[in-house]
């Protein structure tokens, strides 16, 4: 098979698999897991074929027309480069890998079969989203996203807390998704096509008539998808799913798809000034504000939410200054990471036996009751907080790199101010990070809270997909010398200062953060409770933990702001449908009811009534008729 046609193939199989556990699921029970597996990981293989097809040459771009629409047409496009095909490795892995863990952790769930069906037209949407070369069939995938997110998310709706997590996801992304559709509309005004090559030609070639205006209006859309701030508060509640849907959500779907949209439209981006510099603090305030809220939480699922919001922000912070190989670089790490932080939290979770002990404050002793867990998890946060030589090193020194390159002139055309942004607080967010995962190493292995009971040896499932995810990890950081030949040719080895900084600054948060733990857990300390004398980010944090711990109450800001005017509004509403609008209709109904009801009452069946009324009404007219010849005569 060609290139083509393989690529082709990678998002419909999973899409069938989707349709065909819909259909069979109830039907055919014995089919539910092989239907989950298969089609995911025969993709995932398919990926890997089509980028080493690709390799580091040419893109591929191949176009049929969908349909004629009378001004800008809409193609059934393919677009495959390094960027593509490497990304939709990622999509096919992770998913596979989460497919196969969720044979184990969901095993006794009568809702199996469509949750399994639900993640196969997740991942579908996704690597639709990563293949396509048309903006409007990205726009498919992208809505597809948003939809099987809610179900996702909502998977136990017997809970509130997982139904008003859904409708929250929904919601705000769909906030932004309305600016992001005409982002799309204004930009196939600019230039004619919604095909990315086309923009992108026309972008180099003319420019755009209102770059600033449509690169602000993709902006919202990213930072709804891609849980940047201001729209960023729907991801930490979003836990309330189950756990391997986390991983998916934040490793190879779903926020990924944000960071991807901008890179694959940079150009777009980069022709206005002001657009990098808003990009720029976005990702410094999501980095910082999100590092201060993960170091506050106790629940290990909302830590890790928190910890995606601010590596996000790294990857929109190298968009930022210009680099989007590594924003893409750090996405592919993180990517490894981050699925196999969250499905070790899994683990954890399970080993305690109920999602609601999965409060570090009430873990114990889970090193030695889940080695596989405890083992590469270890790993995956020394990785998150960019400690060498694991992937995260690498990943996040390339996103550094990139900043000093920009704040000190080398980078045309992008602003010095987003370059300064973006390194220092990327430099403060290193700190953060390394303080909050070591607070969750040692909270969740080192923790004093009660044992839970044992519930048994964890599926093989589990334990193998932890070890698969481990690899990567672990050695991904190598591939820095190879990856700008997928790229745009930019290197991506660690630079000298930004690695001797951004180092000397993990070692003094993991350093700082275990010398504050060592203190609160000391004996003079024991007569307070125990999650709060163990938990070295009260003392870090100081005043502004319960700010952090509640998110700086933007939940609060935006229910003042928007909800109770939108329920306000909804009431007066409600008020003048009942009160006007149907007192109206109630009228135009009532008027010919009473006159019916006078007519009716003439209506007597008495034969000597009608006589008299219609002699009456004779005499009536004669003497109308005698008065008018009268006053004529006259």
């Amino acid at each position: 098979m060609t290139p083509t046609t393989t690529a082709v193939l990678v998002p419909f199989l999973p899409f069938l698999g989707a349709v065909a556990g819909l259909f069979l699921g109830r039907r055919a029970p014995g089919f539910v897991r092989p239907l989950a597996v298969l089609p995911t990981l025969a993709a995932a293989a398919l990926a890997a074929v089509v980028a080493a097809g690709v390799g580091t040459g040419p893109a591929t771009d191949v176009a049929t027309r969908l349909t004629p629409t009378g001004s800008v047409p809409i193609d059934l496009a393919l677009h495959l480069d390094g960027f593509a095909v490497l990304i939709a490795v990622l999509v096919g892995v992770v998913a596979t890998c989460v497919q196969i863990y969720s044979t184990g952790y969901l095993r006794d769930d009568p809702r199996y079969p469509s949750y399994a069906a639900l993640v196969s037209l997740f991942t579908s949407a996704m690597l639709l989203v990563v293949y396509t070369g048309d903006l409007m069939v990205l726009l498919v995938g992208w809505e597809v996203m948003g939809i099987c997110s809610y179900f996702l998310v909502g998977h136990y709706w017997e809970t509130e807390a997982a139904r008003a997590a859904s409708l929250k996801a929904f919601l705000v992304t769909k906030l932004g998704d309305v600016p992001f559709l005409f982002g799309i509309f204004a930009l196939a005004a600019d230039t004619g096509t919604f095909r990315i090559t086309g923009i992108l030609g026309s972008v180099a070639r003319d420019g755009l008539d209102h770059p600033t205006l449509i690169a602000l209006l993709l902006l919202a859309g990213v930072a709804g998808k891609s849980a940047q701030f201001p729209l960023h508060t729907w991801l930490p509640d979003a836990m309330a799913g189950p756990t391997p849907v986390s991983a998916l959500i934040h490793a190879a779907t779903m926020v990924a798809a944000g960071v991807y949209v901008v890179a694959r439209l940079l150009p777009v981006f980069a022709a206005s000034a002001a657009a990098l510099v808003v990009l720029a603090v976005m990702a410094a305030i999501t980095m910082i504000g999100s590092g201060l809220a993960a170091l506050a939480q106790d629940d290990v699922k909302r830590v890790l939410a928190y910890s995606t919001v601010g590596q996000l922000g790294y990857m929109t912070g190298a968009l930022a200054v210009g680099d989007r190989g590594a924003a893409v670089f750090h996405l592919l790490s993180h990517g490894a990471f981050k699925a196999l932080l969250f499905l070790g939290a899994g683990a954890l979770i399970h080993a305690a036996g109920t999602n609601s002990l999965s409060a570090m404050s009430r873990m114990s002793g889970l090193d030695r009751r889940v080695p596989d867990a405890y083992w590469t998890v270890t790993v995956a946060l020394l990785a998150l907080a960019a400690v060498p030589p694991f992937s995260g090193f690498f990943s996040k020194e390339a996103v550094l790199g990139a900043a000093e390159h920009a704040a000190t002139g080398g980078a045309a055309g992008i602003p010095g101010a987003a370059g300064w942004t973006v390194l220092i607080s990327g430099l403060i967010a290193a700190l953060l990070t390394a303080g909050y995962a070591t607070r969750l190493w040692l909270l969740a292995f080192r923790g004093s809270g009660p044992e839970a009971p044992d519930h048994g040896p964890q599926p093989l499932a589990m334990k193998a997909v932890l070890w698969v995810l481990f690899v990567p990890t672990a050695a991904f950081g190598l591939a820095a010398p190879f990856l700008p030949d997928w790229f745009d040719g930019r290197s991506l080895i660690p630079t000298l200062t930004t690695s001797v900084l951004g180092t000397g600054i993990v070692l003094v948060g993991g350093l700082v953060t275990y010398a504050t733990w060592r203190h609160t857990t000391a004996p003079a300390t024991r007569t307070a409770a125990v999650g709060a004398a163990t938990d070295p980010g009260r003392v870090l944090l100081g005043p502004l933990y319960r700010p952090a711990a509640a998110g700086f109450h933007l939940d609060a800001v935006y229910r003042a702001l928007f909800v109770r005017p939108v329920r306000a509004a909804a009431v007066l509403v409600r008020f003048l449908d009942r009160e006007v609008v149907d007192t109206y209709v109630r009228a135009a109904g009532t008027g010919p009811r009473w006159l019916g009801a006078a007519v009716r009452r003439a209506q007597t069946g008495n034969v000597q009534t009608y006589l008299g009324a219609l002699l009456a009404g004779a005499l009536v007219l004669a003497v109308a008729a005698v008065l008018v010849a009268t006053g004529t005569g006259a």
